[in-house]
């Protein structure tokens, strides 16, 4: 299982900015295995994102923004979901994950 997190690194929105590096700064910090997909550089991946986010995620209006949560091929969710399941502690069922992978110690 691979957790893929599709960014815009060139977004110029500073929310977007942020939510994504909140979730990449989790990931990161509790070594949670996972792929930043780039989806200002590679269409065919920003039209697969689009394509694989449920419709009652959709807005109105224009496309779904970055960040969108992947666990292989299937949507764990958005931002405002990945958000609510760390107030929950339920991160690690949210992305699909049976628990905290093991931590090595520092040196």
């Amino acid at each position: 299982m691979v957790i893929r997190v599709y960014i815009a690194s060139s977004s110029g929105s500073v929310l977007v900015k942020k939510t994504q590096q909140a979730i990449v700064g989790f990931l990161e910090s509790n070594r949670i295995s996972f792929e930043e997909v780039d989806i200002t550089s590679m269409e065919d991946e920003r039209q697969w994102m689009y394509r694989n986010i449920p419709q009652e995620k959709h807005p109105e209006k224009g496309n779904p923004l970055p960040p969108q949560i992947f666990n292989d091929q299937e949507y764990c969710g958005d931002y405002e979901d990945f958000f609510l399941s760390k107030e929950n502690n339920t991160v690690f069922s949210f992305l699909g994950l049976n628990s905290h992978p093991s931590v090595k110690p520092f040196p």
